[in-house]
């Protein structure tokens, strides 16, 4: 007769005091938050917040709001740079969470096909239906490093082009296929792959023409600026791809999951039918992080070609069964509570009653983008008052008018938004996607105030911008 595999029940309960308790340690240690990070972090992060006023104290979150200790409440216009796409705490994927858990499932054994992975592929897929398998990973980083080993590896070609101004991520792969210097610079050799600008397909074709081109990885509408592929760039890329035997990969890190009203953004533009495509991001629920690279069935075949090669490109946690759990979960979500319609349709409402504003606001340049992924871009204004004060921002640094507008919006109207880059004059609204017209005329009503103030000429919005020069000048 076998031994009962059980463990006994303890005899003797825990000593006061002692064992872990989330909720004793952040009740005795969480005021320290900033003093911790700026100990044992990167210092630079609670620097940056106290700096520009952001250092704000949230005692929790749900939806499309945090809260702080008062009750009140905060819009967020962020998502966690796209991460919380059903916003904070979705009933739905909590739940899916709570159910993993407590199925204790034999995960992670490297040794078995656990259903999970297989469930959240089929379903993934079924969105891109010209596509055939998924490598699952951790992080929208990872997803691109997949797509760049196996389009090298696919193709037997070393170099990979890219978008001047991209981001695809941060570790030395996607780092090389990034378009902005300030995040390459100190990070040398990278691997040997080439920017193109954005919509250029004649540089496209002359960097083909070299026989050495693995594929072109680009971003549907780029984070940096919320700049959207010219209309037929996309399909004339992929045909000028495919004639010179070179692969399309697509990164919807962030316009992917429904962000820009259809679940995948390239969807957008009719024919285009990408070789890989990257996600990540809100395909996570905001819990676990997730990515996955979909691929096309040969290229996957050609990558794992034997059972020698059956572990050439794996991740310790991937398809974890947290993960996939809550993937499935956000997929669900998507369909039963029609969210992607509603990005599409907020987002729409959103971005037409911000550029009706254009006209009435000199500082105001251009509103852009599509879905729920919007960008503010200010400019030069035209009367001599206000153009000296901008003179002089830009004088000292670059972006810091957009800087100047995101501060006030956090401090009075308590919405949370980002400078959409270094350097740039554009603020970028990517919310959840759950947002509704409430919302919409929240940030519409608030931003107007922040114009009226910035277009005013004087009060505490330009001294904050004298600040900044004085901050930027001395950073120098």
């Amino acid at each position: 007769m076998s031994a009962d595999p059980t463990p006994a029940a303890p005899t003797t309960p825990a000593a006061p005091g002692k064992g872990f308790d989330l909720a004793r340690l952040l009740a005795e240690r969480g005021a320290e938050r900033y003093e911790l990070h700026a100990r044992h972090l990167n210092h630079q992060l609670p620097r940056m917040l106290h700096t520009i006023g952001f250092d704000k104290v949230y005692e929790r979150a749900e939806g499309a709001y945090f809260f702080d200790a008062d009750g009140q409440d905060y819009l967020d216009m962020l998502a966690g740079f796209g991460v919380m796409g059903l916003g904070r705490h979705h009933p739905v994927v909590r739940q899916a969470l709570h159910d993993v858990l407590d199925a204790s499932l034999a995960d992670l054994t490297r040794f078995d096909c656990q259903p999970l992975p297989g469930l959240l592929a089929e379903k993934l897929l079924s969105y891109a239906p010209h596509l055939d398998r998924v490598f699952f990973g951790n992080s929208g980083t990872e997803a691109v490093e997949t797509a760049l080993k196996f389009a090298r590896y696919a193709t037997g070609r070393p170099r990979v082009l890219y978008c001047a101004h991209a981001f695809h991520g941060l570790t030395t792969g996607s780092l090389s296929v990034n378009g902005e210097d300030g995040f390459r610079d100190g990070f040398a050799p990278l691997l040997p792959d080439t920017a193109v600008p954005m919509g250029d397909l004649a540089a496209l074709e002359r960097e083909l023409k070299r026989g050495d081109v693995a594929g072109f990885v680009v971003e549907p509408i780029q984070g940096k600026g919320v700049h959207e592929a010219p209309p037929g760039f996309l399909r004339a890329a992929q045909e000028l791809l495919h004639r010179h035997k070179a692969l399309l990969i697509a990164d919807e890190v962030q316009t992917g999951i429904g962000r820009t009203g259809d679940f995948f953004a390239y969807q957008h533009e009719s024919g285009v039918e990408p070789d890989l495509v990257c996600v990540a991001k809100a395909l996570s629920g905001g819990y676990v992080p997730v990515g996955a690279t979909l691929g096309k069935d040969w290229i996957f075949k050609k990558v794992y070609s034997s059972m020698d090669r059956v572990l050439v490109h794996s991740a310790s946690f991937g398809s974890n069964a947290q993960a996939m759990a809550a993937g499935l979960a956000v997929l669900s979500v998507l369909e039963d509570e029609h969210v992607v319609a509603n990005a599409r349709a907020t987002g729409e409402l959103l971005k037409s009653r911000l550029a009706a504003l254009v006209g009435e606001y000199e500082l105001l340049h251009e509103v852009r983008g599509r879905g729920l992924m919007i960008g503010i871009e200010f400019g030069k204004p035209k009367s001599l008052g206000l153009r000296s004060r901008w003179a002089m921002l830009q004088a000292a640094r670059k972006g810091l008018f957009a800087q100047m507008v995101v501060v006030p919006l956090l401090q009075r109207h308590r919405i949370l938004t980002q400078v959409s880059g270094d350097h740039l004059e554009v603020i970028k609204l990517i919310p959840p996607l759950t947002i509704g017209e409430r919302e919409v005329d929240r940030f519409v009503e608030a931003f107007t105030a922040v114009m009226d103030d910035a277009h005013g000429g004087g009060g505490l919005m330009w001294d904050f911008g004298r600040t900044l020069v004085k901050q930027a000048v001395a950073g120098r």
